[in-house]
Parts: C-alpha cells; sequence; structure tokens
C-alpha cells in the first residue's frame, strides 16, 4: 500500500513540474563514473604582511584563538598549536567529516568531499533504493562544483541525485527538499529556491538547515521582512558557526557593521576544521574589504589559503586587496592563480577591470571575453549568469542590452543587487530618470537595507548628479568614498574625481560666505 502511495505522489514534484523522468535521472546519475578526486592545491604564494605582532593578535578573526574551545560558563581555553578540533579529539575519517559539514551546510576539505563522494557513490550502486545516500551524494556534488571548475558537470549531477532521493522517499524527504533549495540558490534561480525551501520546511519545520536556504531564497527575491523572520527562526532552533555565519550575512545586508564582523568572529572559533574556518575567514576578508581595511582583508585572506589552500575566493580576495594597497604584480598573480583553479565569471570581470585601470586595454579584453565563455560554461550547469552579463554589458559592452537582461532579470527576482544593476545600465543606456528609482531601491535603508554598499552608493551619486541633483550626489560621492574608498580599481578614482569635480558644498542660503 505505501509503494502505492509514492508512486502517486512522485507523479509530481513539490513545485508541480511533471516527475516522470526521474527514473530515468536514477539511472544516468548511478551509471555515471565516480567523480574524480580532487587535484592537490598548488601552494599560493602567500604575501607576507609588514605588520606588527601586537596589531596582528588585535585584527586577525583567528589569531591566537585557532583551538581555543568554549566550555561551560563562558570559559575560554585555547590550545596552542592546535587546529580547530584540537590534537587530543578523535579524527572521524575524511567521508564522514565531509557528510557532517555538508549536512550543516559548511565547508569541507575537496579530498573530504571527494572521499564522500566515492563512499555514497558506491552506497547507491548497492541500494538504490537510499534516500539518504542519495541525498547526501546530490549535496556533495553541490559543493564540489561551488568549490571547483566543475559546475557545468556537478550541478546536473547533483539535481540527478536529489531527485533519485525524492523517488526513493518522496514524503517527507527534507533532506533532499533541502538539497534541491541549496542547489537552486547556487543556480540563482531563486524562486525554485523559495519553492523547495518551503518544500522542505513544510516536510520537517523543525530542520535548523532549512532556513539558511530560505535565507537566501527570499534575499534573492527582496523580500528582507520573510529573510529576517527565517533568521529568528534559525537562531531560535540552532546555534554554531553556520548560524553566526548565516546571521553575519543578515547583519550585513541590514548595516549592522559590528554585528555582523562579531559574528563572523564567533563563527571562525567555533569551526570544527580548517576548511569551514577558512571559508568563515574568507567571508570576514570579505566584509573588512568592504568596510575598507585593506591590511585586516588581507590578512583574513592570506590565513584562509594557509588553513586550505583550496580557498579560491581568498586568493580572488587577496587579488581585489593587494590591488586596493597598490601592490599590482601581487595583485595580477593572485587573481590568475583563482582563475586557473577556479575560473568564476566574477573573478575575470575584476582582474579584467584591474588591467584596465592600469591601461592594459588589451589584457582587460582577453579577461572580458574569458567572461563570456565561463558564463556559458556555467550555464550548462543551469546558473543564471543575467546579472553577472548584465553588469559587464552596462560597463564594457552595449548598456542598451545589459538594460534588457537586467529588466527580465528583475521581474523574475527583483533583489538589491538585481536593483542596483539594472539602475546603472539605465544610467549607461542614458535613461538617467528611471535609473534613479532603481538606485534609491538598492541603497534604501529601511527596506533594503545595503546602504552601506560602496558601489551601490556610489551609482546612485553618479545618477544624481547626472540629473543635476549635486548636492545630493556629493554627499553620496562622500559616503561612498567612506565606506570604501578602495571599492574599485576603475571606479573608485572616478569617483574621487567627481567629488572634485563638485567642489565644496556652498553655505547655506542666506549666510555670508
Amino acid at each position: 500500500m505505501e509503494n502505492e502511495e509514492r508512486a502517486a505522489e512522485e507523479r509530481t514534484a513539490p513545485d508541480g513540474t511533471p516527475a516522470e523522468g526521474v527514473a530515468e535521472a536514477v539511472a544516468a546519475a548511478a551509471a555515471e563514473p565516480a567523480a574524480e578526486a580532487a587535484e592537490a592545491a598548488e601552494a599560493a604564494a602567500e604575501v607576507p604582511g609588514e605588520v606588527s605582532r601586537a596589531r596582528r593578535r588585535r585584527r586577525l578573526v583567528v589569531g591566537s584563538l585557532v583551538g581555543c574551545l568554549v566550555l561551560g560558563g563562558g570559559v575560554l581555553v585555547c590550545l596552542p598549536g592546535e587546529g580547530p578540533a584540537g590534537r587530543g579529539a578523535p579524527v572521524a575519517a575524511p567521508g564522514a567529516q565531509a557528510g557532517s559539514a555538508v549536512r550543516a551546510g559548511v565547508a569541507a576539505a575537496l579530498s573530504d568531499l571527494a572521499a564522500l563522494v566515492e563512499e555514497r557513490e558506491h552506497a547507491v550502486r548497492e541500494r538504490p533504493e537510499d534516500a539518504r545516500s542519495w541525498a547526501v551524494l546530490g549535496t556533495a556534488y553541490l559543493e564540489q562544483g561551488r568549490r571547483t571548475a566543475g559546475i557545468a558537470v556537478l550541478y546536473p549531477k547533483a539535481e540527478r541525485a536529489l531527485r533519485a532521493s525524492l523517488k526513493a522517499r518522496p514524503r517527507g524527504n527534507a533532506d533532499a527538499l533541502g538539497g534541491l533549495a541549496a542547489l537552486a540558490n547556487a543556480r540563482r534561480d531563486f524562486p525554485a529556491a523559495l519553492r523547495w525551501g518551503e518544500a522542505a520546511r513544510k516536510a520537517a519545520p523543525k530542520r535548523w538547515t532549512t532556513y539558511p536556504q530560505l535565507i537566501d531564497a527570499y534575499t534573492g527575491m527582496g523580500d528582507y521582512k520573510k529573510a529576517l523572520r527565517a533568521l529568528d527562526t534559525l537562531t531560535a532552533l540552532h546555534s554554531g558557526p553556520a548560524v553566526r555565519g548565516r546571521a553575519a550575512g543578515v547583519y550585513w545586508d541590514r548595516g549592522r557593521r559590528e554585528d555582523a564582523q562579531a559574528a563572523l568572529a564567533d563563527a571562525a572559533v567555533g569551526a570544527v576544521s580548517p576548511a569551514e574556518q577558512a571559508a568563515w575567514l574568507e567571508r570576514a576578508g570579505q566584509l573588512a574589504f568592504e568596510r575598507g581595511e585593506r591590511e585586516d582583508a588581507l590578512r583574513h585572506f592570506q590565513e584562509a589559503v594557509r588553513l586550505d589552500p583550496d580557498q579560491r575566493a581568498a586568493q580572488a580576495g587577496q587579488g581585489r586587496a593587494l590591488a586596493a594597497l597598490g601592490r599590482t604584480t601581487e595583485a595580477l598573480s593572485a587573481y590568475r592563480v583563482a582563475l586557473e583553479r577556479q575560473p568564476l565569471p566574477q573573478y575575470a570581470l575584476e582582474l579584467g577591470e584591474l588591467y584596465e585601470s592600469l591601461g592594459l586595454a588589451q589584457a582587460a579584453r582577453v579577461q572580458y571575453d574569458r567572461l563570456w565563455t565561463l558564463v556559458r560554461q556555467q550555464s550548462a550547469g543551469g546558473v543564471d549568469g543575467e546579472l553577472t552579463l548584465g553588469r559587464f554589458e552596462a560597463d564594457h559592452g552595449d548598456p542598451a542590452s545589459a538594460v534588457r537582461r537586467l529588466r527580465a532579470e528583475w521581474r523574475r527576482q527583483p533583489g538589491v543587487a538585481v536593483a542596483d544593476a539594472l539602475g546603472w545600465a539605465l544610467h549607461r543606456a542614458g535613461d538617467d530618470e528611471a535609473a534613479l528609482g532603481f538606485a534609491s531601491i538598492a541603497t534604501d535603508r529601511v527596506h533594503a537595507g545595503a546602504v552601506y554598499s560602496a558601489p551601490y552608493v556610489h551609482h546612485l551619486a553618479v545618477i544624481e548628479r547626472a540629473l543635476g541633483k549635486d548636492g545630493p550626489a556629493r554627499r553620496h560621492l562622500q559616503e561612498a568614498l567612506r565606506i570604501n574608498p578602495y571599492f574599485s580599481p576603475l571606479f573608485g578614482p572616478a569617483a574621487r574625481a567627481a567629488l572634485a569635480g563638485l567642489g565644496e558644498e556652498p553655505p547655506p542660503a542666506g549666510l555670508p560666505d
């Protein structure tokens, strides 16, 4: 009887999509060879910082806190020289470590992920009805895709494995539903992420790992009130590094910079593996850079790469921070390392703009052409690259094309990032009145909370200046440069020049000069 009920339920997916092809997906996923083990990472060149020991202890999130354990009563005990888990603790097998990480939604070492994939591929070949193994396998494929150059292959494999899990257990399978929500978020398909995430929540309301996916989906859809409510539910259900790290993102979006910094520090200290700790340090580096703290950002990125040489986002972050520090040769090298091992369109765009800022137009064009190739490759894995292409076209291609792309994106998923990009594209296309509306949405303190983004505020200021609104333009240019004077090697100097061109703010009317 139960089999008949399952057969009836599996005819449709939770989002209403017909599921007749799931059996074929199961067969295809089971027939595929095991994913290759990740290559041993080349040691990334770390750039030594000329920073005093006292300042390093004060500013680096991890520093002397590596190896610390928080015991009952709030006592902090540090074990010098030990990793996050401590040498005395029993060490789980690599596959088990990665399994715990992917189920909690935190980073795992690539070698551990490869071991987990091999184990679960063997398990589903032996037991095709093992819904849990299919779900873990799908989530592991997803994490491998995030961390490597294999998105085009690994994201479709992740989807087939997760749907195979749903076929094996259609009812109450929150693991598979949550995995599909995570996959949709990684693909920037926020409407689908919301459908899968809501289905996972309905299946298991107390499953805390569903709520980070809902936060991402709500944010991508521009529904920040629901994102905050999802965070409240998450923090009520669970605590720990994954929750603190996710809270940091919401705090930063809402302009709560100190709260975000503290939450990431807590996440880094509480990490249970070097890969997880490196991931939180990379996020802390991003936050430091967005605050204009170049040296602090660089130290975080360097430490992340030291802990996990496969941390490509931290290597790209080094490039960003080094460029801001004027160490352009080292910056170019760091970007090249990141792009070689994890060729992402965003890295190609940043490297291209760095070349352009140095007057190397031909080298910049090579990276811009590469960006198009990378977006096409990612689209084979189901990734929506319209936001990236819209941003690129607005500044380096056809602004009218950017407007068309981004208008369609706004209709489908109206998040703050899309509002900013569309407003800027409209300005570049000559429609400043329409541009102002979208730029205002992106920087609205009450509704969006992204007012602390230097690029967004810079875009608003340039649009205001084009409309003859010199006073607001001057104030917003000052704000953008106060948030982060180094937000872009290409547009940061342009912002400073624009502010200089506006001159000093005139005295209020009626006062003597």
